[in-house]
């Protein structure tokens, strides 16, 4: 960390810790992603998360994704969604499928905040892969991509999703955009 950015983060009497928010967060859904507001309060703006976010409150998760975290969110777009089969969104935002739902969007996330250094690492330990344990409570598989840039992720059943944008940071954690929906 530079001597000035160092400065700053005391002048401003933030402290060492927050420093990082200072650095620029990527664009999702064709808008600029804050590190300063909250995972939900990000996703919502977002174009490419619009199904994702109207699951999120058909199974009551925005208090919780709202809180204080730390989180690490593998969030699928649209387009991961429109990967299901035909229908499959539609009955899972079904009042009566709430606890299948949540199941599903719990499975994408991991208490903790882990960026794609953290996984890296982690994946670097293992040998070439991380299990990260989900707040549903079963596994995700962490690993490199083929030809070694970038992350996947895959579930319990093999279904593999690519981590398209890596590191967007929140207030309470941090968000990894997927390719595909994780299924528990």
């Amino acid at each position: 960390m530079s001597k000035t950015l160092v400065r700053l983060a005391l002048a401003l009497g933030l402290g060492l810790a927050a420093a990082p928010a200072l650095a620029k967060n990527p664009m999702v859904g064709g808008v600029p992603m804050f590190a300063s507001k909250t995972i939900v309060e990000n996703a919502v703006n977002s174009k490419d998360h619009t199904t994702l976010v109207a699951a999120v409150k058909a199974a009551g998760l925005v208090d919780t994704l709202s809180g204080p975290g730390p989180f690490t969110v593998f969030a699928p777009t649209n387009a991961a969604f429109a990967k299901l089969p035909t229908g499959t969104v539609e009955t899972l935002v079904q009042p009566q499928n709430k606890a299948q739902l949540t199941s599903i969007l719990t499975y994408h996330v991991v208490p903790g905040a882990y960026t794609a250094k953290d996984l890296m690492a982690l994946v670097k330990q293992g040998g070439g892969e991380a299990t990260l344990k989900t707040a549903q409570g079963e596994p995700l598989t962490v690993a490199m991509a083929r030809g070694g840039k970038g992350l996947t992720v895959t579930d319990t059943k093999g279904n593999t999703a690519r981590v398209t944008t890596a590191n967007v940071m929140q207030s309470n954690g941090v968000i990894h955009v997927v390719n595909g929906v994780l299924m528990p």
